[in-house]
């Protein structure tokens, strides 16, 4: 029984290496989504930073605007990367009836999942390699070794929170064309209230405690803690951990609900409602 099972075992997680080259192909040959979740972040890192360079903040202690900048950008890369494009295809392929068709395939429902959440992680390192490499190469901004702890324990975090809330939010989604407009109204307003474009010093209390409640905010200022160069220790930031382990859990459970429950119909189809309760527990 041991060695059936490792047998099976063996065949699953390669199906999930399997699947996770092919959600890589997908990914980088959609431009679109891969101009809009990949490329939109580093080129915003590129305006406002290359606009502001030299500046400084005064209310945080005299820093550099891009110290401030690079870390908030790569929190919106990593939104982008995970939350908006995992909404956004979640959507296509309910709608397409992907997800309906992949209970005919050898691929069990979990390395599915997990191979999409895989591929996603990847996409999110690259991300960060290259937000960390233009910062440092191009505006001076280096991360300190003593503060990698910090850093790290924040982008697994909220990696994992905005993963599983892509996907969880699909539920809510009507149809694929929708899933654009839903995910901007979601994001945009927060990003702009979060710590993400500039320092939430002048805003008024009430959008500030808005913003607190929200992972975006979290994301946003754990990675600029772990930045800053006055921050001593590991860089954990322990009230942003938190909302995100927090939200994290939120995801996770939206996300099994929307694995589990109906999410309407197939567009195009004859009208049988795509039920992934069956994807998520067929064997």
């Amino acid at each position: 029984m041991s060695a059936v099972t490792t047998s099976s075992l063996k065949r699953d997680l390669g199906l999930v290496a399997w699947q996770i080259r092919y959600e890589q192909r997908a990914y980088w040959r959609n431009r679109g989504r891969g101009v809009f979740t990949f490329v939109f972040p580093l080129m915003f890192l590129v305006i406002f930073a290359s606009l502001n360079q030299g500046a400084h903040i005064a209310s945080r202690g005299g820093i550099a605007y891009d110290a401030f900048f690079v870390p908030g950008i790569l929190a919106y890369g990593v939104i982008a990367t995970t939350f908006v494009n995992m909404a956004i295809s979640t959507a296509i392929l309910r709608d397409q009836g992907v997800l309906k068709r992949m209970q005919g395939t050898p691929l069990p429902p979990w390395a599915y999942v997990m191979a999409r959440i895989g591929s996603t992680v990847i996409i999110v390192l690259l991300m960060t390699v290259l937000v960390l490499a233009l910062g440092a190469i191009a505006y001076n901004v280096h991360i300190h070794v003593a503060t990698l702890p910090g850093l790290a324990a924040t982008l697994i975090l909220g990696t994992a929170a905005f993963t599983a809330l892509g996907i969880g939010i699909t539920r809510f989604i009507p149809n694929a064309e929708a899933a654009p407009v839903v995910v901007n109204l979601v994001i945009l307003p927060l990003t702009f209230i979060s710590s993400i474009w500039f320092p939430p010093d002048g805003m008024p209390n009430w959008l500030v405690q808005i913003a607190k409640i929200f992972p975006i905010r979290a994301l946003a200022d754990g990675l600029e803690y772990a930045f800053d160069p006055r921050t001593v220790g590991a860089g954990l930031n322990a009230q942003d951990l938190r909302t995100l382990a927090i939200w994290t859990a939120i995801g996770v459970f939206a996300m099994l609900r929307f694995l589990r429950r109906p999410q309407g119909e197939v567009s195009g189809g004859s009208g049988r409602r795509l039920t992934l309760g069956s994807l998520w527990t067929r064997t």
